[in-house]
């Protein structure tokens, strides 16, 4: 996504932000405010460089887009494709996902991808307060040093918490299933799993201990260092671990040939453990996908058995737009 959906202001570290001074289109959507395909659409438009006025309405069926003379109703598809033809950057709908894969391999995958951008972007943060060692201000929407280091620890506690989940995922669903097909199959990625944990825990510990220092005590900038430093190996750890589990195991989860009933009961388990991602953390966890494939995720959430999950995670977006 490279903050599509960063709207609210953001350290100089990370990805470029929104161009918030240039006069957008304006839309207009018609839509039932708890319907799913409403939501669904909405969190789409937040993709696209224009200015959207909802307007919630109990007399339309299923949502209706308004643009210039335009109307467009229909499928959800067919309003993203409209959506991609009007507003061509950035596309919604450039990515051909393969349909015979199992879903949970393209949940994994994506956690994957937003994992990973979220471990760069923390890694570029720490080289920035590194580099400036607590005697230059970055950008100043982050505040006096001692302030930004609790927006920095906020976001590490962030995605620690999704990391730790995705690993309890794939401990308790994803590789039990494969385990049932070949024991012992997976035992080097739960030790892996178990290797990292003391590093992402001591990263933690390193953030605290940075932010009650005074950022002109002599061992400050050495603190920001080795936090740069342990930072930087565990994304290099993590990227390999994720490259292997995606070439070495998650094929095979192809060859568990599971009923489509099968895989959706698989992503409702995934959805119950990783229930911190999917509710509070869940914009914080969108914010590190494309837009194709954040409508990817979107798409295997919608088949979860409790639609009112999948209502709520929604609104967790477009609710919450500052």
């Amino acid at each position: 996504m490279g903050n599509c959906l960063g709207l609210s202001r953001k350290s100089t570290s990370e990805i470029a932000p929104a161009d918030v001074l240039r006069k957008h289109p304006a839309v207009k959507l018609y839509g039932h405010p708890n319907s799913i395909p409403t939501n669904y659409i909405r969190c789409a438009l937040l993709y696209k460089p224009i200015t959207v006025t909802f307007i919630p309405s109990n007399t339309h069926q299923s949502p209706v887009l308004h643009y210039k003379t335009d109307t467009v109703t229909g499928s959800v598809n067919d309003v993203l494709r409209y959506l991609d033809v009007m507003f061509p950057d950035p596309k919604l709908l450039t990515v051909c996902y393969d349909e015979t894969t199992p879903f949970v391999v393209w949940l994994v995958v994506l956690q994957h991808r937003s994992m990973t951008w979220h471990l760069e972007r923390m890694g570029r943060w720490s080289e920035d307060l590194a580099a400036r060692g607590g005697k230059a201000r970055g950008d100043p929407a982050m505040g006096t040093p001692r302030m930004e280091m609790r927006k920095f620890a906020r976001g590490y506690s962030q995605l620690l918490e999704v990391m730790l989940e995705h690993a309890q995922m794939e401990e308790r669903v994803v590789f039990q299933i494969l385990e049932k097909a070949d024991r012992g199959l997976c035992k080097a990625a739960n030790e892996e799993h178990a290797r990292d944990l003391p590093m992402m825990n001591g990263i933690k510990e390193d953030i605290k201990s940075i932010g009650v220092l005074d950022s002109g005590h002599p061992a400050y900038q050495e603190f920001l260092c080795n936090l740069s430093t342990r930072l930087k190996t565990l994304k290099e750890h993590s990227k390999k671990h994720f490259e292997e589990e995606e070439k070495n195991l998650l094929p095979l989860m192809e060859a568990a040939e599971l009923s489509k009933a099968q895989q959706d009961k698989v992503l409702d388990q995934c959805l119950d453990v990783m229930q911190g991602t999917h509710s509070h953390l869940f914009r914080f966890f969108m914010e590190g996908l494309l837009p194709p494939d954040a409508m990817h995720y979107l798409d295997m959430l919608s088949r979860c058995s409790d639609q009112n999950r999948v209502s709520s995670m929604l609104s967790l977006i477009v609710d919450k737009v500052v």
